[in-house]
This record gives C-alpha cells, sequence and structure tokens, in this order.
C-alpha cells in the first residue's frame, strides 16, 4: 500500500486506493443513512457558549475560499491513501459556520489591505488602504489624518491583553499590518518603499509602526518574514544581501532594546531554543522576504520554522497573560501559490494551515477560547471535469464509463487532450512562454506531463502574469465563547463586532431563573465610528 500511495500522486493506481479506501470504510446505503443520523443528534446536543472569551485567535486562511479548502481537504486525504473527499480538515470541526462578503467599497474583487482592515476595525475600507477608512486616498500621506480606525489588536493591547502576530508572509505585508499600522498605501513597507513626499509629511513606513506601536506594553510576539525591512542598507542579511532601510536603523535590535526580557531570532535552531516562560517580547523574521513555502521549507538555508510551531509557541508566551490575550495567525503564502497558478503549493500551505488550526485547538480550552477561521478574499482556482471518487485531485480527470463503471484513460476535450480537475480561470497557466500551453498558443497536451508535481502550473484560460483574486463569499469557521453569532451571510466587517462583543462588552445576558436581565459591566474601548 505505501508503494501504491507513491505512485497514487501521479495517478497510476488510482483505482486501488478508492477501492481500500471505499472498503474500510464500509460505504453502504445503511451507513450513509446512519452517518446522517449521527450528525444530526450531534448538532442537537449543541449548546451556546456565553462565556467571556478570555482569548481569541483569528486564523486567516490568505486566498483561502471554498474550491482551495475543498481542494486541500481532497489533497489531505489522498496522501494518507484515503480518497479524500470524505475527509475532514481540522477547521471544518468548528460547530458555527457562516459566509462573509469581502467585497471593498471601491472594487468588487477585493485586496488584502481593505479585506484585512475591515475584519480588525469593523470599517470597510478601499483596496490598498491598510488601518484608514475610505475617506483616505491611496498613495496621499495627508489623507492619513483624521481617518485612522483602531484595530481590535490595539483595542486588546491598551486592555492589557497579551498580542500576536504570526505569518509566513513578510510581517509587513497587507494581512499582518492592518492588525497594527495605518498608512494609505500597503506597499509602503520601509521607508525605501515610500515616496520623499510622503517621509517629508510625516507618513511612517510599516515596519517602522511596528517597531513603535504606541500602545499597552507593545505587540509581545511577532513572526514571519521580512528581515530587509527591519534591516539598514549598511548592514548584510546573515542568509545573504543587504538591508533596504535608508534610514540607517536596525529595527530588529532595538525591538530587544525596548522591552524587557526580549528576543530576535531568524532562524529555526534559535527558535527552537526560546523558553516561553522566560521569554515576554518575541520577534522572529525567518526570511529576507516571506518565507518559504511548506514543501520548501527544509531547504531553507538558516532554517524555518513552520506554522504550526509559530503558532504553538506564540501561545505558549501569550496565555502567561491573566487577562487573556489576541492572536493573529495567517497562512499567508496561500495567496502566494495561487497568484503563481500553482495548485500543489496552494493546497499544501492550506494542509499546514489546518495543521496551524489543530495546534491552537489542542493549546487552548474552548470555554474561553473564541477561535476564528477565515479568509480575506478567494481566488479562481475551479474543481470541474466530473473525475470518478478518488481520482488524484491534482490529476488528469478519469471519469466514469456509459455503465457506470470506473474508466482508466483520461478524459480528454474537444481537442482531444486530456485536462486536468484543478485549473485556473486566468493567471500564467495561459502564458506560451510557461509550462501549460505549447508556442503556437494552443492548449499543451498533457497526455505525457506529470499534473501533480510542485511546480506543475494548472493551465488557464485569460492569460496573465499573475493569477487574480476571486470574489465570491468566503467561509467563516468558529468555536468558543460566542462563536454562534456566526450564523449566515454577512458583511466581512462584522468578525469585527462578534470579536468585540466577546471579549469587552460582556453581553446582557437574561437571566433565565429569576426572568430578569443580568448585567456584566465591563470597560470597553472606544469604537470605530468613523
Amino acid at each position: 500500500m505505501k508503494h501504491c500511495v507513491k505512485k497514487m500522486m501521479i495517478g497510476i493506481c488510482a483505482s486501488a486506493i478508492a477501492a481500500t479506501a471505499l472498503a474500510e470504510r464500509n460505504e453502504n446505503p445503511s451507513q450513509w443513512y446512519a452517518e446522517g443520523v449521527g450528525e444530526l443528534q450531534r448538532t442537537l446536543q449543541l449548546k451556546p457558549n456565553e462565556n467571556h472569551a478570555k482569548n481569541i485567535i483569528l486564523f486567516i486562511g490568505d486566498g483561502m475560499g471554498m474550491s482551495t479548502v475543498t481542494a486541500a481537504r481532497i489533497f489531505d486525504g489522498q496522501l494518507r491513501g484515503e480518497n479524500g473527499e470524505e475527509n475532514v480538515l481540522s477547521f471544518e470541526e468548528l460547530p458555527y459556520i457562516a459566509l462573509a462578503k469581502t467585497y471593498n467599497t471601491n472594487q468588487q474583487v477585493p485586496d488584502s489591505a481593505g479585506t484585512m482592515t475591515a475584519i480588525m476595525s469593523g470599517v470597510k475600507t478601499k483596496a490598498g488602504l491598510i488601518g484608514v477608512n475610505q475617506n483616505a486616498q491611496l498613495g496621499n500621506c495627508k489623507s492619513l489624518q483624521g481617518n485612522a480606525v483602531t484595530s481590535f489588536l490595539e483595542q486588546a493591547a491598551k486592555a492589557g491583553m497579551g498580542t500576536g502576530i504570526v505569518t509566513t508572509t513578510r510581517v509587513t505585508h497587507a494581512t499582518p499590518a492592518a492588525t497594527y499600522a495605518h498608512t494609505p498605501d500597503r506597499n509602503w513597507e520601509s521607508d525605501h518603499d515610500m515616496p520623499a513626499q510622503a517621509k517629508e509629511q510625516g507618513c511612517k513606513d510599516i515596519a517602522r509602526q511596528l517597531l513603535e506601536f504606541p500602545v499597552g506594553g507593545g505587540i509581545d510576539v511577532v513572526l514571519g518574514g521580512g528581515r530587509s525591512k527591519f534591516m539598514p542598507v549598511t548592514m548584510s542579511d546573515p542568509e545573504g544581501a543587504m538591508g533596504e532601510r535608508e534610514d540607517k536603523r536596525d529595527l530588529s535590535a532595538e525591538w530587544v532594546k525596548k522591552y524587557r526580557n526580549a528576543a530576535y531570532v531568524w532562524n529555526e535552531q534559535q527558535f527552537a531554543a526560546i523558553d516561553p516562560s522566560k521569554t515576554e517580547h518575541l520577534l522572529g523574521l525567518f526570511n529576507r522576504s516571506d518565507m518559504s513555502f511548506e514543501v520548501d521549507r527544509k531547504s531553507d538555508t538558516g532554517g524555518e520554522p513552520s506554522l504550526a510551531e509559530m503558532t504553538k509557541k506564540a501561545i505558549a508566551i501569550l496565555k502567561k497573560n491573566p487577562q487573556g490575550f489576541f492572536l493573529m495567525i495567517e497562512g499567508g503564502r496561500i495567496d502566494h501559490a495561487h497568484h503563481q497558478g500553482n495548485a500543489y503549493r496552494a493546497l499544501d500551505e492550506t494542509r499546514e494551515f489546518a495543521n496551524a488550526v489543530r495546534a491552537a485547538l489542542n493549546a487552548t480550552d474552548n470555554k474561553e477560547t473564541l477561535i476564528i477561521v477565515t479568509a480575506d478574499h478567494s481566488h479562481t482556482l475551479t474543481i470541474s471535469g466530473e473525475p470518478k471518487r478518488g481520482n488524484p485531485i491534482l490529476g488528469k480527470v478519469v471519469g466514469n464509463g456509459d455503465d457506470g463503471k470506473p474508466n482508466d484513460k483520461p478524459a480528454k476535450a474537444l481537442d482531444e487532450k486530456p485536462y486536468t480537475t484543478l485549473n485556473y480561470l486566468n493567471g500564467p497557466g495561459a502564458l506560451a512562454v510557461r509550462d501549460s500551453v505549447a508556442k503556437d498558443g494552443s492548449r499543451r497536451d498533457l497526455s505525457e506531463v506529470d499534473t501533480t508535481k510542485p511546480d506543475y502550473l494548472q493551465q488557464a484560460l485569460i492569460p496573465l502574469s499573475s493569477e487574480g483574486h476571486g470574489g465570491e463569499d468566503v467561509p467563516i469557521y468558529a468555536g468558543g465563547p460566542w462563536a454562534q453569532l456566526f450564523h449566515r451571510t454577512v458583511e466581512q466587517n462584522y468578525i469585527y463586532q462578534v470579536m468585540r462583543y466577546a471579549t469587552f462588552e460582556r453581553p446582557k445576558l437574561p437571566d433565565r431563573a429569576a426572568g430578569k436581565t443580568k448585567v456584566q459591566k465591563q470597560k470597553t474601548p472606544a469604537r470605530n465610528e468613523q
């Protein structure tokens, strides 16, 4: 079986795997009916959790739309020798789910800056803006004045809670930046990235805002990539190249000096040596730019921790705070793999993202910790072609014959060429200079192509150098205190309202025994009313 599993990923013995998996599940009509009854019984036993949310962990799968979740679920199961369709990712086990509308105030299909600002502040805004409302103008430093919105992380820090940011992208990238920064341009990650006029008008780059975070005791844990944004142009990066800060500041060194019991690490060995019981502030920058994709992580020169490992370490540090904590964890490179038209890495990143969610569930108590798993936007990944049950999700479509029995030959399109289950509407896979099409512009014949390899780019219809975002609603999975408030299709900024309600407002609860209303008082941070 192990030998067959290895070959299954290139479609050689999928039928044998599928037959074995079906037998192990003992699939039959009675079993399907019984499973449905069991699910109903479990649902009927659900009781709303109205506890105060001492802790909140917000997971953002950047670009993780429903097609990504479905394909990753199958991919994950098939790597274990299962059919895959019946598999369940960790966050799919959370009891409550809703859908979020993701549009920006100026775009039907959004970007990460505007969407994450909505999630973190309760205020929707334009694409490209971070921590400011829609009255600000993209790239206009002066428009920042009077238009900043307060993030939930800032409110948590002001209330004395522990705060943390974990990501596989640069820590100054749009999604993590929206938790702490305020800027009219998401690209202003370092002073090198800013126009002279913006600097003259007093705008600060995102990395500097992270270091100079003015609320509470500062951010406690920051883990991800983006070393170059923190290093001066005169300093060599430990893995080669130079820093890019023109102000000559070494922000990582300043971090260690600024905080008590603080540490800065840049490689896996240093990270592993950190003792959470003795560390109050931890900055980890594991790559000059974004961290490596999970499948490539072991080849990194200095070594990088996984998203799950960073999640566990962050929680271990933050849970020491008696006031609780807020932690944002981003699987940011799901998005980057999609932009490259590379489904393998997108699905593999989603698998690791699910591992991080599992790590958080194991490290916390759902009676006091609200866990929310969602995406900022989707992508154009499609799943189609009517492949048979258990067909390799990254493989060519092999369906059933007219008699309903499995067919071992790949299906062919009108051009008499096979096609894959996963494709993109647009992106590099449609360009003649890339792997998926012939030089004359016609669709490449995939008959002799291993479409399950990590570097394969799925075919696409519209040629773009970078595959684009999708505009459909994205899922919200939730468990813990007040997770029941996620229950239908909502605006994306509603996520902030649930976090605020569960943590700070300590809502009025009906005293069912006395038929009266009992009020719990809690200091409430200022609202975002801009």
